[in-house]
């Protein structure tokens, strides 16, 4: 069993609790205009686009037509993920559950857990479950990351081994979703609704992007949504602002919100019984 993998981070401080090991997995199944991390969207096609503009020659076209790729020789410019025209990138690995562990275990005790987002994780379910498994072994805290369009109630081993789940609600209205992402969001509302009801719901999360769909009422027909299941579990929210870090050049014109109007928006979900919000 293998994943493509696009990178680990070692320590990472804004991924789940306390400092943790944080792996991106490679692919997606939303578009989101403003994604901050488009190389994770697709699979590598082996177009070979990438290896003629390497400026360090860490990549090359191997003899089964496929790209390799030399660590040794990157000096992480990220021209070739700029450049790649199918919102991919070079440099990913397929590993298997065992071998992203042994990258992951080289921190501890220097980290609470493990985080695993992407792309989006939840392509991977199986590879998730098996890396779940090898960290609860050692005593290491799980988290997903995720977009929600996968359904989590179809996978209970997996929820098993999971602490819960950081999902994105990246606008309630399905009409707005379907603008934001090209989907509608009926299943993450779904899910949102199964992981609070067991617990699982870690932290919800919105990308604040005004003149892209209408985030105020977003974020109070959200609190509305989630509200009732407070007391069952404290559910965490992060409201984050749209910046144009990452993003592809075509959406990188929407305005950043300041924090005078992401305030304001905690300020509904307060007003709504949310304890901990968190503006990013």
């Amino acid at each position: 069993m293998k994943a493509v993998v696009n990178r680990i981070i070692p320590f990472s401080s804004v991924d789940g609790p306390g400092n943790r090991t944080a792996v991106f997995l490679q692919g997606c199944n939303i578009n989101c205009k403003y994604c901050h991390n488009p190389e994770t969207r697709k699979l590598c096609v082996q177009c070979g686009t990438c290896v003629k503009k390497c400026p360090a020659g860490a990549l090359s076209l191997g003899t089964d037509g496929k790209v390799a790729f030399d660590p040794a020789k990157c000096v992480q410019c990220d021209t070739c993920i700029h450049i790649c025209p199918h919102d991919s990138s070079p440099r990913t690995l397929e590993m298997t559950p065992e071998e992203v562990y042994e990258k992951v275990k080289k921190q501890i005790p220097f980290i609470r857990g493990i985080s695993v987002s992407g792309g989006e994780c939840m392509l991977w379910p199986e590879f998730l479950t098996e890396l779940f498994r090898l960290a609860r072994k050692d005593g290491l805290g799980t988290l997903i990351d995720s977009n929600g369009m996968v359904s989590f109630e179809d996978y209970p081993e997996l929820m098993e081994v999971s602490d819960g789940v950081m999902l994105d609600i990246k606008a309630f209205e399905a009409f707005e979703h379907e603008k934001v992402t090209g989907f509608r969001n009926e299943m993450v509302l779904k899910n949102a609704v199964y992981l609070a009801k067991t617990s699982k719901l870690y932290e919800v999360r919105a990308v604040i992007v005004p003149d892209l769909y209408d985030t105020e009422k977003s974020i109070r027909e959200m609190g509305d949504f989630l509200a009732p299941y407070l007391k069952i579990n404290d559910i965490r929210v992060k409201i984050i602002a749209y910046r144009p870090m990452g993003v592809r050049e075509e959406y990188s014109h929407y305005q950043v919100p300041d924090q005078k109007y992401l305030s304001y928006l905690a300020d509904i979900l307060r007003e709504k019984g949310f304890q901990h919000i968190t503006l990013i």
